[in-house]
């Protein structure tokens, strides 16, 4: 799967709510599917695992299988890629641009015994 497929699954995985709330379930710890499901009364064991496959197609859910039943693990790693891609080095720009007009910007109105903020 080419990284540009890799991210078209993860981000139809986090385009629906539901599935970042399954995520946010996870996020406390693995789950079985029958805990999942429990977390969604509104939505029938069916459903619940159509959309965990799509968790698992985009690797932000990883399963593992003990006897009859199906653990669900979160696999952050692929939200940390996104962060690292598209959120940090924006992020960083950001801070920069803010620290230039920190630096750029006098204190107009403000005396020379007080401090901003204060």
């Amino acid at each position: 799967m080419s990284t540009h497929d890799k991210d078209d699954a993860l981000f139809k995985a986090l385009g629906h709510r539901t599935r970042r709330q399954m995520l946010d379930v996870l996020k406390e710890g693995p789950k079985t599917t029958g805990m999942v499901c429990d977390f969604f009364p509104e939505i029938d064991r069916c459903t619940v695992m159509q959309h965990l496959k799509v968790l698992v197609d985009a690797d932000l859910v990883i399963v593992e299988r003990r006897g009859r039943e199906r653990w669900n693990h979160l696999d952050a790693l692929p939200i940390h890629a996104i962060h690292e891609r598209w959120i940090g080095p924006f992020a960083a720009y950001a801070v920069s641009m803010l620290r230039n007009l920190d630096k750029g910007v006098p204190n107009i109105g403000v005396r020379d015994d007080e401090t901003v903020g204060e």
